[in-house]
């Protein structure tokens, strides 16, 4: 009997895999790497004493926090914003669903203008909430508000095409089954889209970590209070201490990727969860 290999339809595996590898090294690894390399030239006292100088652990607290916070807040909002895209028709839907995609298409620097200018006190918003006793601009909480306005589209985007490809016969089969609307969101449909979700809180939470242009126009830069660890790299590379930049890079890439080695693990949980019940 004759036997045929099959071949893919796409032919040039071993090719397409070669640059594929030889692309990702090109833009990836081996710009990571020289951080890693220039790094290396510090001992590792001069190294520790860089990276656990009280202001730039500071600066840690506030980028790691704020970026958390902002992608926390985008995965609820998110999430609710995608659910009336999807669910519901109403005058402006396309408006509105062209809005979402705002951030990725503004610079970040003039999204920073505009808050600043929304939120100073002196701003549209800001002089009715300065009164009040809430200062926005120049405090972490308008590093938190630029977060978030970057960040909201990754959730948003993510969650919204799953949602679309949910059934509506599985929503009227839970209740059918008596249950309530929570209990056929909570059982039924919130399973489904929680791996979107971890990979839109993924997104936005890198996202938020690396920001630079939209924060410094509303964080203020003060140290201690409103400097964020992107901001004392830029300021090390302007004083030519390139080593000094490399080491605070290192720290934000092996932090970052420990966070989203954990939230990746989540997803693959989820995953498995839902495919073996």
């Amino acid at each position: 009997m004759n036997t045929f290999k099959q071949h893919s339809i796409l032919p040039g595996f071993n090719l397409a895999l070669g640059f594929t590898l030889l692309y990702l090294s090109l833009i990836v690894l081996i710009p990571l790497s020289a951080a890693f390399i220039r790094t290396a030239e510090l001992t590792w006292p001069e190294f520790w004493s860089i990276v656990t100088t009280p202001r730039v652990v500071a600066s840690y607290r506030l980028t790691f926090g704020a970026s958390f916070a902002a992608a926390c807040v985008n995965v609820v909002f998110g999430l609710l914003v995608a659910w009336v895209l999807v669910r519901y028709h109403f005058p402006g839907k396309k408006l509105v669903d062209a809005l979402v995609d705002l951030p990725f298409a503004l610079p970040t620097a003039v999204a920073g203008i505009a808050l600043t200018a929304l939120y100073a006190g002196n701003g549209w918003i800001g002089q009715f909430l300065e009164p009040l006793g809430i200062k926005v601009a120049f405090t972490p909480i308008g590093i938190f508000v630029a977060l978030t306005f970057i960040g909201l589209p990754f959730v948003v985007r993510t969650v919204q095409p799953v949602l679309e490809d949910i059934e509506s016969e599985l929503e009227e089969a839970a209740a059918t089954l008596g249950a309530n609307r929570w209990q056929t969101f909570t059982r039924v449909i919130f399973p489904v889209i929680f791996p979107a979700l971890m990979t839109g809180f993924a997104l936005a939470f890198a996202r938020a970590i690396g920001e630079y242009g939209s924060v410094i126009f509303i964080a203020g830069n003060m140290p201690m209070i409103s400097e964020i660890t992107p901001l004392l790299i830029v300021t090390k590379l302007e004083q030519y201490d390139y080593a000094g930049a490399t080491a605070l890079s290192v720290v934000m890439l092996v932090i970052s990727f420990i966070l989203l080695l954990i939230i990746n693990l989540l997803q693959w949980w989820s995953r498995r969860r839902s495919t073996i019940t």
